[in-house]
């Protein structure tokens, strides 16, 4: 049996499954396989986005308008 064909036994297979449990399982495994682009990143990485994210806390912000406006003279013509 090939895979598309073994993927549509298990969806039919699931879809009439009644045990929550072994549902609930499916639902465990599926989270497991899941990865969070978070985990991924170095510590360093973290650090500096949980620092840019308290700097916009704090108010240290600076517009899109203010930064093209500074660095207008790098753009091409």
């Amino acid at each position: 049996m090939d895979i598309q064909a073994e993927k549509l036994e298990l969806i039919n297979w699931l879809a009439n499954l009644k045990d929550v449990e072994v549902l609930n399982r499916f639902i465990a495994l599926r989270k497991q396989q899941e990865t969070d682009w978070w985990d991924l990143i170095s510590e360093e990485e973290k650090r500096e986005i949980e620092e840019g994210l308290q700097q916009i806390d704090s108010g240290e912000v600076v517009s899109h308008e203010e930064v093209m406006a500074k660095y207008n003279q790098w753009r091409t013509k």
